[in-house]
């Protein structure tokens, strides 16, 4: 199946959300520090939204540490984690955060690899705040169980850690969604080694916003990949990954919002890859040293 654009815009502002007939909000506010997103969610939403818990609704459970830390759920526990949030088959989800789409990307992806209609809010609460709208505080809404068919996860957006190795080592962008810090090595934060995967490319997701915490302009998002994107070989795909297939969602979506074929997500991200002590480590940046 090759890719084909859900019926909404992968990004919306402010302003095209509040004009949304009978969206779902969803707030998928999480933090690798160990904030309380759901303390965070309380303390202010936007009005009717439902909290998401990333790690309960949208990842697996006990599976194997070269899985990832956030490895897909099932076709079938997706389903009802999304029927369990009022989520239908005909639902327009708006996913947001307080960190420019960084863990709201990891539901739009997962819904429009579905073919569904889901988009983040460009610039998250803080923007949707500066721009004078309100919100709510308190738990929010107990949402309405909704029929949400379940759907295999469609195998040619996905790759396995093999798959990305053979990418990258033929000259194809593996980009990696990390800060740059964690890329190299000079950080290894809660991975098990430091490091990157052998000929990827640093690709941090806060490269696609701009200070003000939105995407940033199509022109700009375009010359960003397309530079990541060189000495690539022609027709090659790229394939994204982050620390455990979060964080890469947003470069995802900010290549289809820029009109670029998105990249495949390889999910078990450097979490899998560095629990696996048969697969090497990079460090440093070889890939832009070579090409400047």
């Amino acid at each position: 199946m090759c890719w084909q654009a859900a019926a909404v815009e992968p990004v919306l502002s402010c302003a095209a959300v509040a004009a949304l007939p009978n969206a779902v909000f969803a707030d998928v506010r999480w933090y690798l520090d160990g904030r309380d997103g759901h303390a965070e969610f309380e303390r202010g939403h936007l009005p009717g939204a439902v909290w998401v818990d990333l790690d309960r609704q949208l990842a697996a459970h006990d599976q194997p540490p070269t899985d990832g830390r956030h490895p897909f759920p099932t076709p079938t526990d997706f389903a009802a984690a999304m029927s369990e949030l009022g989520i239908g088959d005909d639902s327009v989800v708006v996913a947001y955060d307080d960190t420019g789409g960084l863990t709201a990307g990891r539901m739009v992806l997962m819904l429009r690899m579905l073919g569904r209609r889901a988009a983040v809010l460009d610039g998250g609460l803080p923007e949707w705040t500066r721009a004078g709208f309100d919100t709510d505080v308190g738990p929010g809404r107990i949402p309405t169980p909704a029929t949400f068919t379940t759907q295999s996860w469609p195998a040619d957006r996905l790759v396995d850690a093999d798959t990305a190795a053979a990418h990258a080592a033929a000259g194809g962008a593996l980009l990696d969604a990390r800060p740059r810090e964690r890329f190299t090595g000079e950080q290894s934060q809660i991975d098990p080694r430091p490091g990157h995967i052998p000929g990827a490319r640093s690709a941090p997701w806060s490269a696609v916003l701009g200070a003000d915490g939105r995407l940033l302009s199509i022109a700009a998002l375009r010359d960003h990949f397309r530079r990541l994107e060189a000495d690539q070989p022609a027709g090659a795909e790229p394939i994204a990954y982050c620390g455990s297939g979060v964080s890469a969602c947003l470069n995802v979506l900010a290549m289809e919002h820029a009109g670029i074929t998105p990249a495949r997500l390889f999910v078990a991200s450097w979490s899998g890859w560095s629990a696996d002590s048969e697969r090497t480590v990079e460090l440093g940046d070889p890939w832009i040293e070579r090409v400047r």
